[in-house]
């Protein structure tokens, strides 16, 4: 199973893809779209394309995306929820499944502790993937939202075949 992962934002996107086979997980590529003070639709069709983009350079079999949390800011969440929106249409028009899962439930998956910090989950994701250098923090959250999904994909398999 070949999974991308999104860590949405309107300055920062984070994108990581992971593969699952029987030796365990590792990491295919990992980059983030960083955009400038351009206006937030130029931003919006940049996330579409780099989301596009990755789907095509590296076919993953499905999405997996941080939802968007309840931030003290209306106008932020509302940003960040058209970020996620623009990522969201890339993988759906390029054919692709796509989960959704809370910063809890990634950290969590990744982690052990849904309060987890930034730099903790930097250091599991480099842990687990058997990188050498440390992502950047919206890296490391797509890489480890993509970690989260191949979990519950492994749960929901093993869940399946008890019953």
């Amino acid at each position: 199973m070949r999974v991308l992962g999104i860590d949405p934002g309107s300055r920062n996107t984070g994108l990581g893809i992971v593969e699952s086979t029987r030796e365990g997980i590792r990491s295919i590529a990992y980059r983030r779209i960083k955009m400038g003070n351009e206006p937030l639709p130029l931003r919006l069709g940049q996330i579409y394309r780099g989301v596009s983009d990755i789907i095509s350079e590296f076919n993953p079999d499905s999405v997996a995306i941080e939802q968007v949390f309840m931030a003290n800011n209306a106008k932020s969440a509302l940003v960040l929820g058209q970020a996620r929106g623009s990522a969201i249409c890339s993988a759906v028009v390029m054919d692709r499944s796509v989960a959704e899962y809370s910063a809890l439930q990634i950290k969590r998956s990744v982690v052990g502790s849904g309060n987890a910090k930034k730099e903790q989950v930097q250091h599991m994701v480099r842990a687990l993937l058997g990188l050498t250098q440390t992502p950047q923090s919206d890296e490391a959250d797509a890489l480890a939202c993509a970690i989260c999904h191949i979990h519950t994909a492994q749960v929901e398999e093993k869940l399946l075949s008890a019953s």
